[in-house]
């Protein structure tokens, strides 16, 4: 089951530790979905091809391409490099989706006052993080995770780095988020 909690500010520390306030501070599934549009299932994956939850899931949010990926030094070309991008804050105008097969890591998303809320994301987690959201990913200190990525269509790689507050997916989900609130 996915964890979430308030990060804390310090940035001299190894980005792949937990990074909890202290005292720490939990922000719950509710909350996580309430303050930044951060859709979360747990899929069991002994089951995952009987119960066809996940089928389901990928049917609903019109899911039509996936691909794998495997980030750890020996798997992943570039690895140092690409774990560098992918800790950058950045959105992108596609959701995006990861379906947690191996492994875990953390998802850093920014709240509605652009404070870090990182989510710890393990073996059976599928998150979706909206379009538009600023957001980052880092191993944690295993470094490893072996995921599916899911796409609406062919995939779009394009990351947008901060700022991009005038980009239309961004103002879109700035929007969205509002009017949830």
């Amino acid at each position: 089951m996915v964890r979430a909690w308030y990060m804390d500010s310090d940035t001299s520390n190894d980005q792949r530790l937990e990074h909890h306030r202290n005292p720490p501070v939990f922000v719950s599934l509710e909350k996580l979905k309430e303050e930044t549009g951060v859709l979360y299932w747990q899929i069991n994956l002994e089951t995952v091809k009987e119960d066809g939850l996940l089928d389901q899931i990928r049917k609903d949010r019109n899911y039509s391409y996936e691909d794998e990926i495997t980030i750890h030094p020996d798997k992943l070309p570039n690895y140092e490099q690409k774990l560098k991008t992918f800790f950058e804050e950045h959105l992108h105008s596609d959701e995006e989706i990861r379906f947690i097969l191996e492994g875990s890591g953390y998802f850093d998303v920014r709240d509605s006052n652009d404070e870090w809320i990182r989510i710890e994301v393990l073996p059976g987690d599928l998150i979706v993080l909206p379009a538009g959201i600023y957001h980052r990913f880092t191993l944690d200190t295993k470094n490893y995770i072996r995921v599916n990525r899911f796409f609406v269509g062919e995939p779009v790689w394009v990351a947008i780095n901060r700022p991009a507050d005038e980009h239309p997916m961004r103002v879109s989900y700035l929007q969205s988020i509002n009017a949830q609130s």
